[in-house]
């Protein structure tokens, strides 16, 4: 892999480039204009190096070499989150310092894209033969929409063995599940708080949050004081009453106690200072039930297993105008357990506040024992790379490997040795050795999925 090096940085940096956000759906172009573009991009660089390429209604699409009726398959991501704010560089420019890149999608997803491919290059470069069809995926719609594959599947078949580069080494065998739940308020004016917004995805902590209150110079008064004595809030004069501001730290809702919640901290702030009465039960069933909680806890939906660990739950956005109130909540439940009665939980504790529940997004955990062919596969390729062996692990993180019903982990492209590559966060970076130690592991093991009998 170490021959295609500058070649992959700069198609990586015109990649990172396409500020692929999911946004409004165009005429064929279901996750907008820029999400398309990336995934035409890595097609055309696909069809360039002389592989067979398929783009399915810029949904996602793939890269094919070899031949027969099986397919194995590496399966990444083209779209990115937004950028945010807190860059020390420009987030859609590839800017290098020493052996680090930063830009948004370097580590999630993009960096194991542009990998992949060129492991797809490498192995038809050499001529290998296989005893089936070897894919390279590319979904457009991985972060925000999740129903990329979905539609990619209705088109072409599930492959019997893959992998999706995108979480950490060793191989990941257990996912959570994943509930989005929408909460809308359906009780009328909150007095105090006329406005409040928090959050850009649900699946991120929000570092920063905003809200208009209506109060009286008392309330004002201590607000400005509460403020102080905490830190990290702003308290400003406004018309009628004041606007407050609250800063937090991002992170990725699979570990949302990694983060500060900015959204949480400022409620939890006007809480202090207004009755429920006047903030009402939207934001007192936040306060009460959610605060800066990370488990479910008060919410009654705490729970662990020995196979993944413990519940998280991430209050990623909020929103409050003009009489309407909503909050987007991001729920990873343990292997062991499953989203309906997880859900109930939660509608019953948003029922007692009038407050109504909406799934968005229940995807199932994923449980792939140890035994099976495609784990000794990759621990095989691991372990042929570098030496070591790869160990099983457990994530809250949601990856592609979910949607391959049984035929699919996530395996690499983080070393267990490497720093935060601060994923969904600003500075989103990875370092160009790792990076390529990752692409030599990629390709053992894309390697071994072609010509294993």
């Amino acid at each position: 892999m170490e021959k295609y090096r500058l070649q992959m940085i700069k198609d990586l940096s015109e990649l990172v480039a396409i500020p692929s956000v999911c946004s409004s759906s165009e005429q064929g172009m279901p996750f907008g204009r820029d999400c398309a573009n990336a995934l035409r991009f890595a097609l055309k660089r696909a069809s360039e190096m002389g592989l067979a390429v398929m783009n399915a209604g810029n949904y996602a699409g793939h890269a094919e070499y070899g031949a027969g009726s099986g397919i194995a398959a590496a399966v990444v991501h083209v779209d990115v989150v937004p950028a945010g704010s807190g860059w020390h560089t420009p987030p859609f420019e590839l800017t290098q310092k020493g052996s680090i890149l930063y830009g948004r999608g370097t580590a999630d997803d993009k960096g194991a894209a542009i990998a992949a491919l060129y492991a797809l290059k490498a192995l038809k470069d050499a001529g290998i033969t296989g005893r089936r069809r070897l894919r390279v995926i590319f979904g457009a719609g991985e972060e925000l929409s999740s129903n990329d594959l979905k539609k990619y599947f209705e088109k072409e078949p599930l492959p019997d063995m893959c992998f999706t580069p995108d979480a950490e080494y060793g191989i990941c065998n257990r996912e959570k599940g994943i509930l989005h739940v929408k909460l809308t308020d359906t009780c009328g004016e909150t007095p105090a708080v006329t406005r409040f917004n928090a959050g850009t995805v649900v699946n991120a902590v929000p570092s920063a949050a905003e809200a208009q209150v209506r109060c009286t110079p008392g309330q004002y008064e201590k607000l400005k004081s509460l403020a102080d004595k905490k830190g990290g809030f702003s308290v400003e004069a406004a018309c009628g009453g004041a606007k407050v501001t609250s800063r937090g730290k991002a992170a990725h809702a699979m570990m949302p106690h990694e983060g500060i919640n900015a959204a949480s901290r400022l409620i939890l702030l006007l809480s202090q200072v207004f009755t429920k009465n006047e903030l009402g039960s939207f934001f007192t069933f936040l306060a009460e039930r959610i605060g800066m909680e990370t488990d479910g806890r008060s919410a009654g939906i705490a729970q662990s297993d020995k196979e993944s660990g413990g519940l998280t739950l991430n209050l990623g956005l909020v929103s409050a105008a003009d009489g309407s109130r909503s909050a987007g909540l991001d729920i990873r439940y343990p292997v062991t357990s499953d989203g309906e009665s997880t859900l109930r939980t939660l509608q019953s504790a948003a029922g007692d506040y009038g407050l109504r529940t909406e799934v968005q997004l229940d995807n199932k955990p994923l449980y792939m024992p140890e035994g099976c062919g495609l784990v000794k596969i990759l621990k095989d390729a691991y372990r042929s790379v570098t030496g070591k062996d790869a160990a099983l692990y457990a994530t809250g993180g949601g990856t592609y490997a979910r949607e391959m019903h049984g035929r699919a982990v996530a395996f690499g492209p983080f070393f267990p040795e490497e720093p935060d590559r601060r994923l969904h966060n600003s500075d989103e970076n990875i370092d160009i050795n790792y990076y390529m130690l990752h692409a030599q592991v990629c390709l053992e093991a894309m390697y071994r999925m072609f010509t294993a009998e």
